[in-house]
């Protein structure tokens, strides 16, 4: 097996996940073609993007959800949601001037930042607010009727239903 120079420097447990194949997979299954783009994107993602903003998401119950983003520095006009799809797009942009100002030490991140997030199906966002340098933003779960598990009554009949046969006309025996 012929490896490329490029992955020459990667440890071998990288090696092995960056090129895992799901052809297979595929083969056997419909509609799971969007797990590969996803893999594809987490292969892409770099290390040091995924550190800033912080954030936490936590499952609040069975159907709720909340993202909760550290963004200390930005307002409500910096901050930018955008839901399309099964992506919620979270864009900060930072507007403040600090070219007359002498730093000592510089601990608050005030740059710009852009994250994704990938939604299961049938997640929706219902909400957004910012509050002490935090933004949280709330989603719900909603599954169709006609998704939702139902239970189904088994009925009992005494006796199964006779299929009575019709008598004959003389129409019907001509045709045939």
């Amino acid at each position: 097996m012929l490896i490329p120079p490029t992955l020459w420097l990667l440890p071998l447990e990288d090696w092995i996940m960056r090129t895992f194949d799901l052809t297979p997979l595929f083969r056997s299954t419909v509609g799971f073609d969007h797990l590969s783009r996803m893999m594809d994107t987490a292969m892409r993602l770099d290390d040091a993007a995924l550190s800033y903003p912080p954030y936490n998401i936590e499952k609040l119950d069975e159907d709720n959800y909340r993202i909760t983003m550290a963004v200390a520095g930005f307002s409500q006009d910096d901050l930018t949601l955008t839901a399309q799809d099964n992506t919620l797009l979270v864009t900060g942009h930072s507007r403040k001037d600090d070219s007359g100002v002498h730093y000592l030490h510089r601990g608050i991140a005030g740059r710009s930042f852009e994250r994704r997030f990938e939604l299961a199906d049938h997640i929706r966002v219902e909400g957004a607010a910012l509050v002490d340098g935090l933004l949280h933003i709330d989603l719900v779960r909603e599954v169709p009727e006609a998704m939702k598990p139902r239970t189904i009554t088994i009925g009992r009949t005494l006796a199964p239903k006779a299929i009575e046969a019709k008598p004959e006309t003389d129409e019907a025996r001509k045709a045939a």
